[in-house]
């Protein structure tokens, strides 16, 4: 592949920084009118690309890379997370898959703090009043919360973002807790005053605040289904801005809307854009469309990523952020 310019398959519009760059670096094919692609439409592109550039609304199953052909050599992925993409079959058929890591960290974590203290301080109630023109004057016990200080905060996965929460959350007073699968350097537990469950339940059932940051597994999938969910107080509030797969949805409304939980900050969900329709509605319940990325550093970011990992392949060498099996 050195000294011939691959052909690059964009499925989405990037910044416009990002794709000048691309189509300088590589024959590249954009998707003008930004629409999602069909499944057909993925599989012809797969089939006529050297490279794909696919986001998380392309879900690239085995069923899509049977039908690549045998062109495709690496999906540059624009994205950090990789689960809607077949990693292994993927790898039998000698396709590279890369992601874009770590860029997304300090968007991420202070979105989930944004989350924190609009459902906790009921922000969306108090904006809805305003703008609806309700608003007749102050009150002493209107629109009561919860302050943050002083509250337990359990973090659902401590890798780089549900780190990134904890260093925001500590100086609001919070005390940390966390669940991971292997617990964190000494160092950094010191320096947050964290404390370790190796036992999920036993965190869910002793904290006020949950932050859900771990990404979307096997292993983890409804990792809070019901069971674990009842175990959490009726007093606390859930923040997710990980993989909506990791909760059981359906029995987190159910929840939500028996006052069995005070509140939710989501910006994902089980079924991707199929939003419940049941945890709409629900004054103490915050919905975004998948923002955690959503600022423009960040985007232009995930874009050099993208770049460098396929001009690296290009140069004949693995990309620096290939997913591998040990990851999934």
């Amino acid at each position: 592949m050195p000294g011939s310019k691959l052909s690059v398959v964009v499925t989405r519009r990037l910044p416009e920084a990002v794709e000048t760059r691309l189509t300088e670096l590589f024959n590249v094919e954009l998707n003008e009118l930004d629409k999602p692609f069909s499944p057909d439409q993925l599989v012809a592109a797969m089939q006529r690309a050297d490279v794909l550039v696919p986001t998380l609304n392309d879900t690239i199953d085995a069923r899509i890379l049977a039908q690549a052909g045998d062109r495709l050599r690496l999906i540059a992925n624009y994205g950090s997370g990789f689960d809607h993409i077949d990693v292994q079959t993927a790898r039998q058929r000698g396709i590279l898959v890369s992601n874009t890591p770590g860029v997304l960290t300090d968007d991420t974590a202070d979105m989930t703090m944004a989350l924190m203290l609009t459902v906790m301080r009921r922000f969306k109630e108090g904006s809805n009043l305003m703008q609806s023109g309700d608003w007749t004057g102050w009150s002493p016990s209107a629109l009561l919360g919860s302050r943050l200080g002083g509250k337990r905060l359990g973090i659902l996965g401590m890798g780089r973002i549900g780190t990134a929460v904890a260093r925001r959350a500590k100086p609001f007073g919070v005390q940390i807790h966390y669940h991971n699968r292997k617990r964190v350097h000494s160092d950094t537990e010191a320096e947050l005053e964290a404390t370790y469950w190796e036992s999920l339940d036993q965190m869910l059932a002793r904290v006020d605040i949950l932050s859900i940051n771990c990404p979307h597994t096997p292993s983890t999938f409804h990792l809070l289904n019901a069971r674990r969910l009842k175990l959490l107080k009726p007093t606390a509030f859930v923040v997710n801005t990980s993989r909506g797969e990791v909760i059981d949805e359906n029995a987190f409304t159910r929840m939500l809307r028996a006052g069995e939980l005070a509140g939710a900050g989501l910006d994902v969900f089980e079924k991707g854009h199929q939003i419940n329709p049941r945890l709409r509605g629900l004054d103490n319940v915050m919905l975004l469309p998948h923002m955690g990325s959503a600022t423009t550093e960040g985007r232009l970011e995930m874009g050099e990523k993208v770049i460098i990992n396929i001009k690296t392949f290009a140069d004949g060498h693995r990309p620096p952020d290939q997913v591998v099996p040990a990851m999934l």
